[in-house]
Parts: C-alpha cells; structure tokens; sequence
C-alpha cells in the first residue's frame, strides 16, 4: 500500500504537475505519438505561433489511420511531414528530429505530448536531438484527464519505467 501511495503522490507532482515551456521561436513542432486527443492541431497552432515552417507528425498508427489520412495532408502555410519513428517510441522521435535537423539545419524545436510525458520526452530529446541548452521547448497538449486512481498508478509506473530506462540507455549514437 505504501508504494502504491507514494506512486501516486511522487508521480502526481513529478509528472501530472510537469512544467511546459513557454512558446519560443522554433524552427520545427514534433507532435508525439499518443492519442488523437487534439494534440495534432495543437501542433500546429504551435507552428503558426513559434513561426516554425515544418510540422512533423510521429505517425506510428499505420496506414489506416483515419486521423492521420487527413492531418499530413499538404498545408500551404507549413509543410508537414509524417513519419513513423524508428524504433516507435519516444527516442526513435528524438531521433527522427535529430537526423531531420541536420539535414535542413533546425536549431530549435517545440516538442508536444501529454503534460505526463514531458519530463521523459525531455530527458530523452535532450539524449538524442540535441544537450544544447533551449534546443527543445516541451509543451504540453492543452487538456483535461479524466482518469481513475489505478489508471493514473498505472501511467505514473510506466513514466517511471521509462525515465529509468531512459538513464540506463544514455545518449544516442550520433
């Protein structure tokens, strides 16, 4: 029972209550892969907001996916490009954004996911795109959890397991 409560109450404060960023000009947004839970046109909200000219869109779903048929459309204000990270997790994302900024020359991006996620996605960006300080901007998709106490003992455990996993695997071959 003990390390059921201090699962919640740590995790609540380390994960629940993580900081976002403020919105900085950037070159690129990374939408994360997660839920379609707005987080796509949050992405690009945030485009049009930090004067960043490319979205990209982590597109793990498959090539079915409704949702993602109509996001990586063509824009005319900004290009999109939709890719599926390799592997699919959070540092395949971090990687796909580093490869990407060499090739067109990005200094900063904005990362967007679950406000949860942000100190793993934060961890692992800083691993694997860039230790330049203010490279990444993390932000938080805008919404509301409505989840029960095992569904959050359950989210704050796997954050838990990746941060931990995040550690041991280190930085990223360059």
């Amino acid at each position: 029972m003990t390390v059921l409560v201090a699962n919640g109450v740590i995790g609540f404060l380390v994960f629940s209550r993580a900081s976002s960023d403020r919105v900085e000009p950037a070159d690129a947004v990374i939408v994360l892969g997660g839920e379609h839970d707005g987080r796509e046109a949050y992405g690009f909200e945030l485009a049009r907001a930090a004067g960043a000219k490319t979205v990209v869109l982590s597109d793990p779903y498959g090539p079915g996916d409704p949702v993602m048929r109509q996001e990586c459309r063509p824009r005319p204000d900004v290009e999109v490009i939709c890719r599926a990270p390799v592997p699919s997790t959070t540092r395949g994302e971090a990687h796909l954004m580093h490869v990407l900024a060499q090739q067109r020359g990005w200094k900063k991006i904005i990362v967007t996911s679950w406000r949860y996620h942000l100190p793993r996605a934060r961890l692992v960006f800083d691993q694997c795109y860039s230790d330049v300080p203010g490279a990444v901007i993390v932000l938080a998709v805008p919404r509301s959890y409505h989840l029960s106490f095992v569904h959050w003992e359950l989210i704050y455990a796997y954050q838990w397991g990746g941060l931990i996993k995040a550690l041991w695997q280190g930085d990223c071959p360059s």
